[in-house]
């Protein structure tokens, strides 16, 4: 894999994965249409660093969140800042929670991991799953959010946001598009919904990586590929964090309709370009 090759890659990674236009999509358009290296397929490994970067990109830009999660779950067993305080009102560890409720449903889609996976060769597929995700973010910029948080949700949503973040493993659904219509439509603010969906990604995320990483020790290690795989990792690293702060922006000050005629777009010139080539 050449140098330029990762860091496009690793672009596409940093930009598709957080925002709402479906990150496996543009890497299955990209690596078809224009024959660049299937990470895939024989760079298992850098597509595990990939996920690694998105996944760092979470933790950096939420670390404030996600120590409030801790201190205020070690408090259930009087560990750390938080111990011998009142336990009435732990927000963040009761969106902890939530969060695990809604991972729940991933486990659903593992037993067709291996046929969703081959779905990435089919571009016509894909370019309807990304008119489709177009669709979810249309209909989702016209639904009235509601006023639910961390402290309101329920159960219910959790799992009803888990059950269509499942469905999003498919490719050229957007997992961001998908998670953030589930939570407007369940009620809940639009930008918790942003922030939930991302913190959401980090079991996602992680259980890609340890697929991904399964395949690199099965598949071997291309070892004069490893400089140009860090490189696009830092890409996709540095690229990430940008996104999903750029994302936060969005959620304050506008809405996401604009990536709705993005995902029309290219899921329109990929069925008509695959026709063609």
């Amino acid at each position: 894999m050449s140098i330029w090759n990762a860091v496009l890659l690793g672009l596409i990674q940093g930009i598709a994965e957080f925002l709402p236009i479906s990150n496996s999509g543009h890497l299955a358009i990209v690596n078809n249409l224009f024959k660049l290296s299937n990470i895939s397929e024989g760079h298992a490994l850098f597509q595990t660093l990939l996920y690694l970067a998105s996944l760092s990109a979470v933790c950096i830009v939420y670390g404030p969140e996600l120590r409030a999660m801790a201190f205020e779950l070690l408090s259930f067993v009087d560990r750390g800042p938080l111990a011998g305080q009142e336990r009435s009102h732990y927000p963040a560890a009761r969106c902890f929670f939530m969060l695990v409720l809604a991972t729940l449903p991933l486990f659903l889609a593992l037993p067709f991991n291996s046929r969703v996976e081959t779905l990435q060769n089919r571009d016509i597929f894909v370019g309807i799953m990304l008119i489709l995700t177009g669709c979810l973010l249309y209909v989702s910029d016209r639904m009235i959010p509601g006023k639910k948080n961390e402290k309101s949700m329920s159960v219910t949503d959790a799992l009803l946001i888990g059950l269509c973040q499942s469905v999003s493993t498919i490719p050229g659904l957007s997992r961001t598009a998908v998670t953030m219509t589930a939570g407007i439509a369940v009620g809940l603010r639009r930008d918790f919904t942003v922030n939930f969906s991302f913190l959401l990604s980090i079991p996602a995320i992680f259980g890609a990586a340890i697929l991904s990483l399964g395949r690199a020790a099965r598949d071997g290690i291309d070892w004069h590929s490893v400089p140009a795989y860090l490189i696009g990792t830092a890409v996709a690293l540095v690229t990430s964090v940008g996104v999903i702060h750029l994302m936060r922006y969005i959620s304050r000050k506008g809405r996401f309709g604009g990536f709705a005629y993005y995902c029309w777009v290219v899921g329109v010139l990929s069925v008509i370009l695959h026709l063609i080539f």
